[in-house]
């Protein structure tokens, strides 16, 4: 018997530190699209905060839908490719409502697809994920672990190393704050709020912060 409104368990293909990872049609569809549309830099890191944040699952005893997690993985980084230069909304929602399409035009229900959107809306924002369902709790898991260092320490070694020589991260550290710059210095009030506004802060020359405080005391307002 399946847990209502989750889907049946999707095959899986050869495992990655002993971490499985999905090989049913829609997953393969997934990694073709992101391995087309990404370098090997946002590609293989996605890759990664799939498996980090499946093994972090699996470690926690969660039910979570590998596929869900797997799409929410792949395309959470997608809004920092080229096909979004000109977007100006964050980031993080053309990733999601990349996702949502993909998996509806797939037949995903509705309701399903949406935790993807979430998972991929929320990775920038620290702490609420963790409290959501498995799905978005794991991507931010994944997104920590593989950027941030957040559970490095607790990652069992051989595990490590297997995720990192099937998926390679050269000089990752300054390469990836190359790629957040480059997809968000055309759309600087969008970081307004969240943790990118410190890539601007640092390598946008001419970048002002907003200031939380002195919107609330120009606000239009008397008092």
């Amino acid at each position: 018997m399946t847990t209502p409104n989750r889907r049946p368990a999707s095959p899986s293909g050869p495992a990655i530190g002993g971490i499985p990872v999905p090989d049913s049609t829609l997953a393969r569809e997934a990694t073709e699209l992101i391995r087309d549309v990404t370098d090997d830099l946002l590609y293989h890191h996605s890759r990664r905060v799939y498996l980090f944040g499946a093994h972090h699952g699996h470690h926690q005893g969660l039910d979570f839908d590998p596929e869900l997690l797997y799409v929410g993985a792949l395309f959470h980084d997608l809004g920092l490719t080229g096909k979004f230069r000109t977007s100006q909304q964050r980031f993080e929602l053309d990733g999601a409502d990349e996702a949502r399409a993909f998996l509806t035009a797939r037949g995903i229900p509705e309701d399903r697809a949406r935790l993807a959107w979430e998972a991929i809306a929320l990775h920038t924002t620290p702490e609420i994920p963790h409290h959501m369902a498995p799905e978005i709790a794991l991507v931010s898991a994944g997104v920590e672990l593989d950027v941030l260092g957040i559970g490095y320490d607790t990652l069992p070694t051989a595990t490590r190393e297997a995720v990192v020589a099937a998926h390679p991260r050269p000089d990752f550290k300054r390469r990836i704050l190359h790629a957040f710059h480059a997809g968000l210095a055309h759309r600087p009030a969008t970081t307004f709020g969240n943790v990118k506004a410190d890539v601007l802060d640092r390598f946008e020359e001419g970048y002002t912060r907003p200031n939380f405080v002195r919107i609330i005391e120009d606000s239009p307002w008397p008092e």
